[in-house]
């Protein structure tokens, strides 16, 4: 073999050894993918509370419905400070389009969200949320979400600032968690009467 042949046919198995190395990096069938909702199912998903709403009373379940069976693989529920509400949730594999989730009563809060993650066609992972708040003085979640950001903006010195703000994280403060102590001389004085008060019993006339 000449070395033009030696040069065509190295040339040919370099360019292969790309290409297999390509498809085996790219995702097949959805398997692991992630991110950007390429399905739209999030726009054809149905929620009770519908996104964004006002209800007068706290709700008492959840309920997601979509346009095709899929598994739904977490749900959580949080307020606006994060602390997240216990609805017990458990993943089931059983493939439905419609979900119902009971929930707790909820405190007073400026509002909810709920996320939810599911197994779409050929396992695609798919995340969405939706937010809803209640009671007299309640108002939309996005407009609390605008005040909150245009305030994290203000903190930061503006869109063109290099300054950021950060929340700094919610402490709790315990008192009063230390056990009981008591003075040596009470515990002592406790101690000789009961020496008396037995020796008294073992000495008394019977």
């Amino acid at each position: 073999m000449n070395p033009y042949s030696i040069q065509k046919v190295c040339i040919a198995c370099l360019s292969l050894g790309l290409w297999h190395s390509a498809i085996a990096q790219s995702p097949v069938g959805g398997l692991y993918a992630q991110g950007q909702d390429v399905t739209g199912i999030n726009i054809e998903t149905e929620t009770s509370p519908a996104d964004d709403s006002v209800l007068v009373a706290a709700p008492e379940r959840l309920r997601l419905e979509f346009p095709y069976g899929v598994r739904l693989v977490k749900l959580t529920l949080r307020n606006e400070l994060r602390d997240w509400v216990d609805i017990s949730f458990r993943y089931d594999p059983t493939v439905k389009e419609e979900f119902f989730w009971d929930v707790p009563q909820l405190n007073t809060a400026t509002y909810y969200t709920a996320d939810w993650a599911i197994l779409a066609e050929n396992d695609f992972l798919v995340r969405g949320s939706f937010s809803f708040s209640f009671g007299p003085d309640a108002q939309a979640p996005s407009l609390t979400k605008a005040a909150e950001a245009l305030l994290i903006d203000t903190q930061n010195g503006g869109p063109d600032s290099d300054v950021r703000y950060v929340t700094p994280p919610r402490t709790n403060i315990i008192l009063n968690q230390d056990k009981p102590r008591y003075d040596p001389p009470f515990t002592i004085k406790l101690e000789a009467e009961e020496a008396e008060q037995s020796q008294d019993s073992s000495t008394a006339p019977r």
